[in-house]
């Protein structure tokens, strides 16, 4: 049996992503269709983006793939245990700078959306994600061979949820955990609802 997380909200929000949580335990026969893979991509691509700039970019690689194992390679010892086991591995890079050689201070944001927006997509497709930041930057843009105007954000795990007890130790603990969230009272600072 799987793990259902829907959000208990103070107001009502849209389904998608009142169910939309970051697993861990992944069901390793599940393969991801290019159908799939295509759609969380292009909603992505339709991300809102400062001056319409689009910094990100998208390495991914889908279990069993020589480019899964080199994208395993550049995960931090815990996520090793556990993402490998989902369909895909969607690296998240950004280009550091604007056309005209100037930083751009914005691509941390868009790059973010963007990835809201594939993880929603995701979810809308009956798919989950989880967003890694332990990751081994320098090691995942050696094994990609990624330009030096790109920076490594995140690795997002994607597949099928399996359920939580293929997990063990650390991973299955934070797999069962209660979703919490800070209130609203202790998020908005001004403009109180």
């Amino acid at each position: 049996m799987t793990t259902s997380k829907t959000a208990i909200t103070a107001a009502p929000i849209a389904p998608v992503l009142a169910n939309r949580w970051s697993p861990r335990a992944y069901d390793e026969s599940y393969e991801i269709s290019q159908h799939e893979v295509l759609s969380v991509l292009e909603a992505a691509r339709w991300a809102a983006s400062a001056n319409n700039g689009q910094p990100w970019r998208f390495s991914v690689a889908v279990r069993g793939t020589e480019l899964h194992a080199k994208v395993v390679e550049g995960l931090g010892g815990f996520n090793q245990a556990w993402a490998p086991r989902a369909s895909a591995l969607i690296v998240v890079s950004v280009q550091k700078f604007h056309a005209d050689g100037s930083e751009n201070k914005g691509a941390h944001y868009d790059a973010a959306l963007a990835v809201a927006n594939l993880t929603i997509q995701g979810e809308e497709l009956g798919l989950h994600s989880h967003q890694m930041a332990g990751i081994l930057h320098a090691k995942l843009h050696e094994n990609l061979q990624l330009a030096d105007d790109l920076e490594v954000l995140v690795v997002v795990s994607i597949g099928k949820v399996a359920a939580a007890d293929t997990l063990q130790g650390p991973a299955y603990e934070r797999e069962i955990a209660p979703r919490t969230r800070l209130t609203l009272d202790e998020i908005v600072l001004h403009g109180k609802p």
